[in-house]
């Protein structure tokens, strides 16, 4: 929601929010604007939230956090549940406790989910959910993925176009919310529009650079994430968690399970982590081409936030 305050002239902060594909830059230029207008991070990355994935998740050390507060990062048990509207929740928490000290909140995440949450008045409150549902479904994708999306193909076919048939994730809730509720998703989604009321000007930037580019960027990072532990990382959640969880399905640690079962070797998961990567950051930029309004990162210094934010209704 790239717009102005209300227009019946009650003052709303104005929030920025640095959104973009993976390994884009999108924290390294939040770190800098938090520095220059003495802002804080929130993260809008729905797998950087879990604890003890620091390295598959690119989740920025405390040397690249460089002194700048970052919140919503490592608190989340990965066999812990949390939702879209838990995000939202506590999203706005931290934007009012960051502006009542005089301070700028900076959203920063690439998970679209998360950043339409904030900018689009959803109603995510509705008890939709089903842990019995989604326990099936979440078997069933294990043997049969293909299947599943051709139900939801069925059933929500304008769920099933937004969605990628790899998505697993997406495909599984889709269907929960339809077999527990008797309605699509796509309906539901149309019934909760306008119903909340959204305190904040979102103003969203994003870095832009070439499609090749990118692709090296990612590929560099994925060779940089085997060399800082990776797979020791990975193996140990492994060990740890069930596969089937939400969290053990990111992308960064589902890619190695041929690996660790023995059933592909290392250069070859390597090579499928990089391919899904990309393809992973395809698809973000897909999802960000459908969002209005989005500046280069090259003009947040046109804008002084702290000012902005000190206004007054008349």
């Amino acid at each position: 929601m790239n717009s102005e305050n209300s227009s019946s002239g009650s003052f709303k902060p104005v929030i920025p929010v640095i959104l973009g594909p993976t390994a884009s830059g999108k924290s390294e230029a939040a770190v800098k604007l938090a520095k220059r207008i003495d802002g804080e991070i929130i993260s809008a990355d729905s797998m950087q939230i879990y604890q003890e994935m620091q390295i598959g998740t690119a989740r920025p050390t405390k040397e690249e956090m460089e002194g700048v507060p970052h919140h919503l990062v490592g608190f989340v048990r990965p066999d812990e549940p949390f939702t879209v509207a838990d995000f939202r929740k506590e999203a706005y928490r931290l934007i009012d406790a960051i502006l009542s000290c005089g301070k700028v909140p900076v959203i920063c995440g690439g998970t679209g989910l998360y950043i339409n949450s904030l900018i689009y008045p959803y109603d995510l409150e509705k008890d939709n959910t089903d842990p019995k549902i989604r326990k099936r479904l979440e078997k069933e994708a294990q043997t049969n993925p293909d299947g599943l999306y051709r139900r939801l193909q069925k059933v929500d076919p304008v769920s099933a176009e937004k969605i990628h048939k790899n998505n697993t994730k997406r495909v599984i809730r889709a269907l929960e919310i339809f077999e527990a509720t008797g309605k699509t998703k796509s309906e539901q989604d149309e019934e909760g529009r306008e119903k909340v009321s959204i305190p904040y000007v979102f103003k969203l930037f994003m870095p832009f650079m070439d499609r090749e580019e990118l692709y090296r960027r990612i590929d560099k990072r994925v060779d940089r994430m085997i060399e800082k532990g990776l797979l020791v990382e990975a193996e140990k959640l492994d060990q740890k968690y069930d596969r089937s969880l939400v969290s053990m399905q990111a992308i960064g640690y589902k890619e190695l399970y041929p690996y660790f079962d023995g059933n592909e070797s290392l250069e070859e998961a390597i090579r499928i982590l990089k391919r899904d990567t990309r393809h992973f950051a395809k698809r973000q930029m897909t999802w960000f081409r459908r969002m209005q309004g989005i500046e280069p990162v090259e003009d947040l210094n046109q804008y002084d936030f702290r000012k902005l934010n000190q206004q007054k209704e008349d």
